[in-house]
């Protein structure tokens, strides 16, 4: 079975709950269905050792080779079942994903059962009935917030309805609020902002703002953001309960719900907000929301799964973790970590691939080469000193790409074509030309470039990312040239992601890149710690390594130093005061990223006074700092009067001042004087 049969037999499937991108069976009609069909699914579900009793429901994709196998045990005894257990099976790359929904209080329903079963069925008159019901009494008429048990209770209760065993009923009273509940001031947790949101810096940062995509921010709040993004020229618009309740919500390329879901005290509203900005996505939706850790939380009086704030704000306060799984039990869609409390979720899953392919991208620097090694072609010589600029120009696109370049990408390909005939007689020049130096500067960039994929597709493969079959052209491009075939990048992908759990290789490579890096400091058998500007120059596995923390913490801006735990499977980030200004920098956060558990560990050193100092900066840099000869000097001096005699690494600034007035010396800047 390839992904053209199957979605050719689900094209055929008569029968089913058929919506735009999937179809609903219940077992009990795969009978009813093509045979070679009903014979794929009941492997598939053997193959992964999903007992027969743990699903009735089939979920088969009309777009993608994907489906799923879903359990709604209440299926006959109850009108809405609830979701208990999702088996999501991507066909495309051989993965599956399992989502457990008996511990939610807000799990998926079941509408419309009756569409799922054939119309000879037992039970089918009766669960049409049902679905009557529903429909005279206006339940469907905005079918996308119907999907959850606590949305669809809301909603009958709504229309002055109860849930009596199963079946609807007038309800006999009107329901009325309960005055203990206190009155949250949702429209005070707007901040004026005098910058762009951390949520809109990272989508500039990512290149989103360039002005080929539509933006609404879902939740504007004052609009702030909407103000920065249309004096720059870009098509921002914005909704707001509070302050642009007038508003409409429009279908854009670019949505942000950014610090939204977090203020809303109800779970069934938060949960809408969430799906309402998803309906409005055309290509990518940034989530973000709060974090903290018990600490910080124990200081506000709790209420419902939240806080409340000195301000009578709500605040529900997430972990990386939490806030990751909430986003895809909601949505079913995987969310990729971007910063704290920052997610993306792609609706279009090549643009979700193409940035996934160029995160984890390095980028080659063009260094200019001597003028042009005497070869005795004259010819060769003149026509490129003629062409000098734009072969300058096609160097560079050859070097960031590992390969010859169509004409797609690049934008000078006419010219090339004029001056010189085609791309690989362009290439040919530039090698013969420049000689043995070009030479291997493109076979450097070869090896880059395989190496990025090869991070690339393992990285993926950590994740569980979705859409493996939407590969921009380009990287099919790329998959041809480095691998051949896609099996064969995938394989080697998956060999090196699994090295990860080796220590041993994983002590070997520090101990390489130790040797290898500009500067760095390895702590025998534990770990190595380096900057982070040091990170695209580490081995392909100890990428990888970092590179499957970074998935789960995000975006390392406010990070300076990174320590590859050898042994524990831990990967450490700490962000330090004035790092690149000051000789004492002093630690302002510690991120643990403990992989083997999926968990991250955040840790804030809110006391100024209590941070711990760096000592002999000097080691984890080289000349591209621009303090570094000043460091370099002040840590020399520092070692010369052997001030740090304690065993121990000074708890804050307080103990080296201390240990410097001892030896009658004070540090002013990068400077030690005598006393």
């Amino acid at each position: 079975m390839n992904a053209e049969i199957f979605n050719e037999l689900v094209k055929n499937t008569k029968i089913g709950k058929k919506l735009p991108d999937a179809i609903y069976l219940h077992k009990d009609s795969l009978d009813r269905i093509d045979l070679t069909l009903k014979q794929f699914i009941t492997a598939v579900g053997q193959a992964l050792k999903i007992d027969g009793d743990n699903w009735n429901i089939i979920k088969l994709s009309r777009q993608d080779f994907r489906l799923s196998l879903l359990s709604y045990p209440s299926f006959f005894t109850e009108s809405y079942p609830a979701l208990t257990q999702s088996v999501t099976v991507d066909l495309s790359k051989l993965s599956h994903r399992v989502v457990e929904y008996n511990a939610t209080e807000n799990p998926p329903i079941l509408h419309r059962k009756e569409t799922m079963l054939y119309p000879e069925h037992p039970n089918y008159e009766e669960f049409q009935l049902i679905t009557q019901e529903g429909e005279s009494a206006g339940l469907y008429d905005n079918s996308r917030m119907i999907g959850y048990k606590q949305s669809w209770e809301r909603l009958i209760e709504k229309h002055g309805y109860e849930l009596i065993d199963g079946r609807l009923f007038r309800a006999s009273s009107t329901i009325t609020k309960d005055d203990n509940q206190p009155s949250i001031d949702r429209h005070k947790t707007a901040i004026v902002r005098h910058e762009l949101s951390a949520p809109m810096k990272q989508l500039a940062k990512q290149g989103f703002l360039n002005g080929d995509y539509t933006i609404f921010d879902y939740g504007c709040g004052r609009g702030d953001d909407l103000t920065e993004l249309q004096a720059h020229g870009l098509e921002a618009i914005g909704w707001d309960p509070n302050f642009k309740p007038e508003a409409e919500k429009v279908n854009s390329d670019l949505v942000n719900i950014g610090f939204v879901i977090n203020v809303i005290e109800d779970q069934v509203e938060r949960s809408e907000a969430l799906l309402g900005a998803w309906h409005l996505t055309n290509k990518l939706l940034v989530v973000s929301a709060m974090l903290a850790n018990d600490n910080y939380i124990a200081q506000f009086t709790p209420y419902k799964d939240g806080v409340i704030t000195s301000r009578n704000t709500f605040q529900k306060y997430y972990a990386q973790a939490e806030l990751k799984g909430y986003i895809e039990r909601t949505l079913d869609e995987n969310a990729i970590t971007i910063a704290p409390g920052i997610f993306y979720v792609f609706k279009d899953k090549i643009e979700e691939q193409r940035f996934l392919s160029n995160r984890f991208k390095r980028h080659h620097t063009w260094q200019q080469l001597s003028s042009p090694e005497p070869t005795g072609e004259q010819q060769a010589k003149l026509l490129f000193v003629q062409h000098q600029e734009l072969l300058k120009q096609f160097w560079e696109t050859c070097l960031e790409l590992g390969r010859l370049p169509v004409q797609d990408e690049f934008s000078l390909h006419e010219q090339i074509v004029t001056a010189l005939g085609n791309s690989k007689k362009a290439l040919k020049l530039m090698l013969q030309v420049q000689g043995e130096r070009a030479k291997a500067e493109f076979e450097t960039a070869i090896e880059m470039r395989r190496e990025d994929l090869l991070v690339y597709f393992a990285l993926c493969q950590f994740e569980q990312h979705k859409g493996y079959q939407h590969l921009p052209e380009e990287l099919k491009r790329d998959i041809k040239v480095f691998f051949d075939t896609y099996k064969t990048a995938l394989a080697e992908a998956k060999t090196l992601l699994y090295r990860i759990a080796n220590t041993d290789e994983i002590e070997q490579a520090c101990i390489e890149a130790h040797e290898t890096l500009p500067a760095s400091k390895l702590n025998s058998g534990h770990s190595l710690e380096l900057h982070k500007k040091f990170l695209p120059q580490l081995p392909a596995l100890l990428r990888v390594y970092v590179g499957a923390a970074i998935q789960l913490y995000g975006d390392l801006e406010e990070i300076d130093l990174i320590k590859i735990h050898i042994t524990s499977g831990k990967v450490s980030f700490m962000g330090y005061d004035n790092f690149d200004t000051c000789p004492l920098p002093t630690l302002r956060e510690r991120i643990k990223v403990k992989m083997w558990e999926l968990d991250v560990d955040f840790f804030d050193y809110v006391d100024v006074e209590k941070r711990p100092p760096l000592l002999y900066k000097s080691q984890y840099q080289d000349e591209s700092f621009g303090d570094y000869k000043k460091q370099r000097a002040f840590d020399k001096r520092m070692k010369k009067e052997d001030i740090f005699k304690f065993s121990e690494t000074p708890n804050n600034l307080k103990e080296v001042y201390s240990s410097l007035n001892q030896n009658k010396l004070e540090c002013r800047g990068y400077r030690v004087f005598t006393i």
